[in-house]
């Protein structure tokens, strides 16, 4: 019964005649598993309703589908079997779950013939699961990118459209609710990875695991760097990033600057989006609310809809596809992208044809370029912007400028990405 919860018992209550006329019987809310049955609720409900014994849920017979919102991972999971041993089908809407274990629960609810949803473990309100396990299911997809975590495109709002410093836009998320108050998982874009997880195995068929998601967040992106990016015709988000060359996947989630004219680009504060290309579908964005008491809810009580539906009809446990492609993961050499870099070096005549000349040993050219000089230390500071590279040079090239003696530090660095 926290937020979400909640949010599922009033929708389920407020919707009744919305819901009988989709499935043809009303939905009863048996029991309600809660920590304290004395602490005050965000709604009323019936006392009769709440226990804080998870086994009044689990082994009760008329109980059909159990409807998870609790969060956390180990005991959740063990629930969730139970449940599923039960015979009772389920509704998560646990990123962190489904991103570890999700394999595991899948096959437990396909030996025992019950359904497992969960459209609401990503991207909040936004149906991109069942967009892509229905809506896009006879099409290829090669590429997902898109802003899945609210907290970090809140505060990267802030810094772009306000001026904020990192750690003032943070402070405002946190007094918002949209930050925890440890925002390590958001900020540093675990958050994020789990759910490019479950995307990444949606959309290619192929069972990608957490330690498959290359990870950075954004504690270390500052307010001049935001500043050249606008110079340059630039917007600063926190991107996942899935992609498909061939039999053969990457998936990350960085800091990235987008061209201004990107979709993605636009999208502000909390809110989330995810830009799909199929080859036959070509592009398509789903965008909306990635969190929220209410639009989290609708996902979650459209996935009891689905459930019941099923129920009906007796086709439950049947909707679970297996991942159709054994994983292959792209080496290095096959992840290409443009990058943003910021040098500070001596300013020094030569320092420059050096800095070139190991850009141009690896065959990386530059598409934009600025120089400024900081009035301290007599130093110079070089922003680059190059044309596509492999991670492999990008990988040599850093290590060669840190090599170089005249630069004295690669003050940042990020992914580019231009509306093709």
């Amino acid at each position: 019964m926290g937020t979400v919860g909640s949010g599922v018992v009033q929708i389920i209550k407020k919707n009744q005649d919305k819901l009988m006329h989709q499935i043809g019987c009303p939905v009863v809310i048996k029991k309600i598993l809660v920590r304290d049955l004395s602490k005050q609720r965000p709604i009323e409900v019936e006392a009769e309703l709440l226990t804080d014994q998870a086994d009044e849920i689990l082994f009760d017979q008329e109980i059909d589908v159990v409807i998870e919102v609790m969060g956390g991972v180990q005991d959740t999971k063990d629930y969730l079997i139970t449940a599923l041993r039960q015979g009772k089908h389920v509704v998560t809407a646990n990123k962190d779950l489904m991103a570890l274990h999700g394999s595991e629960l899948l096959t437990v609810a396909s030996e025992h013939g019950c359904d497992l949803f969960y459209e609401a473990s990503v991207a909040g309100g936004i149906p991109i699961l069942r967009s892509l396990v229905d809506g896009l299911a006879s099409d290829r997809i090669t590429q997902m990118m898109g802003i899945v975590n609210g907290t970090t495109n809140y505060i990267l709002t802030k810094m772009t459209n306000e001026g904020r410093s990192y750690e003032e836009a943070l402070k405002e998320a946190q007094e918002l609710g949209f930050a925890e108050s440890d925002p390590t998982a958001d900020v540093e874009g675990l958050d994020a990875a789990r759910k490019m997880t479950i995307l990444a195995t949606l959309g290619f068929s192929m069972h990608i695991d957490l330690e498959d998601v290359a990870v950075a967040g954004i504690s270390h992106v500052t307010e001049e760097d935001i500043n050249y990016g606008k110079q340059l015709g630039y917007t600063m988000k926190l991107i996942g990033y899935a992609h498909r060359n061939g039999d053969n996947v990457e998936v990350s989630v960085a800091p990235t600057f987008l061209s201004n004219n990107h979709p993605l680009a636009s999208v502000q504060n909390e809110y989330n989006a995810v830009y799909v290309y199929g080859e036959s579908v070509g592009e398509t964005m789903f965008y909306g609310p990635g969190a929220g008491s209410l639009p989290t809810a609708t996902s979650v009580v459209s996935d009891l809809v689905g459930i019941i539906k099923n129920l009906r009809l007796g086709v439950n446990g049947k909707s679970a596809v297996s991942p159709q492609y054994p994983k292959s993961l792209k080496n290095d050499g096959e992840k290409y992208s443009k990058y943003f870099l910021r040098i500070h070096v001596q300013d020094e005549i030569g320092v420059f044809a050096d800095i070139t000349g190991i850009f141009a040993k690896h065959q990386v050219s530059f598409e934009k370029i600025l120089q400024l000089p900081i009035k301290k230390n007599e130093t110079s500071e070089i922003v680059l912007v190059t044309h596509q590279a492999s991670l492999t040079n990008y990988d040599r090239i850093i290590q060669e400028l840190y090599d170089l003696q005249a630069v004295k530090e690669v003050k940042s660095a990020y992914r580019v990405v231009r509306k093709s």
